[in-house]
C-alpha cells in the first residue's frame, strides 16, 4: 500500500525538501530572475553615481577657477575705482576733461567708421 517515493514514517522525500518539483522551481526561477534584475539595476545606479561624482568634481574645479577669476577682477576693478576717485578728488579736473573729450572723440570716430560701411 505504500508507494516507493513516500513511505509511512519516512517523512518528506529526500532531494526536494518537502516541496513539489514544479512549485519549488517556479519560486526559485522567479527569485533568480528578480535577483538578476536587481543586480542589473544596482550596477546601473553604481555607474551613474560614479559619473555624477566625476561631474561634481569637475564642476567644483570650474567654480573654484571662476571664484579666483572673479576675485582678481574684483581687485582690478577696486584699484581702478580708487584711481578714478583720486583723480576726481584732486586738482586734476583738467586731465579728467581731456579724458572725457578723448572718449567722446573715440566714440564719434567709431560711429563714423560704422556709418560708412
Amino acid at each position: 500500500m505504500c508507494s516507493s517515493a513516500y513511505r509511512l514514517g519516512d517523512g518528506a522525500p529526500t532531494g526536494n525538501y518537502g516541496y513539489t518539483n514544479s512549485g519549488y522551481s517556479v519560486y526559485e526561477e522567479e527569485n533568480e530572475r528578480l535577483t538578476e534584475s536587481l543586480r542589473t539595476k544596482v550596477s546601473a545606479i553604481k555607474s551613474l553615481s560614479i559619473e555624477i561624482g566625476t561631474e561634481v568634481k569637475n564642476q567644483n574645479k570650474l567654480l573654484s577657477e571662476m571664484d579666483n577669476d572673479f576675485d582678481s577682477a574684483t581687485g582690478l576693478l577696486g584699484a581702478t575705482m580708487g584711481r578714478l576717485r583720486r583723480l576726481s578728488r584732486g586738482s586734476q579736473t583738467k586731465l579728467l576733461c581731456y579724458m572725457m573729450l578723448f572718449a567722446l572723440f573715440v566714440f564719434f570716430v567709431t560711429y563714423w567708421i560704422i556709418k560708412l560701411r
